[in-house]
């Protein structure tokens, strides 16, 4: 499972193991899955596509603005604007 992480400037709003995430980056959409290489990208207004199992359908959660780090704990979002 990926650690998955959205966190505004004032609070975490999610935490939690999940299958996948989609984010929309700057640069066209990505999929973040466990064991993803180390990344960094700015995200653009959009939704994020939080999955929690293979086959379930996603969860959509607006952001705008920030950007996303995968890294050895997994993903995390930092949005300017979430909800």
């Amino acid at each position: 499972m990926l650690h998955f992480e959205l966190v505004t400037p004032e609070k975490l709003l999610r935490s939690e193991e999940v299958h996948m995430v989609v984010v929309p980056g700057t640069e066209g959409d990505f999929g973040v899955l466990e064991g993803h290489a180390p990344f960094m990208s700015t995200i653009r207004d959009g939704a994020i596509q939080v999955y929690r199992t293979d086959k379930g359908e996603p969860e959509s959660i607006q952001i705008r603005g920030g950007f996303a780090e995968v890294g050895p704990k997994g993903l995390t979002v930092l949005a300017e604007h979430a909800g």
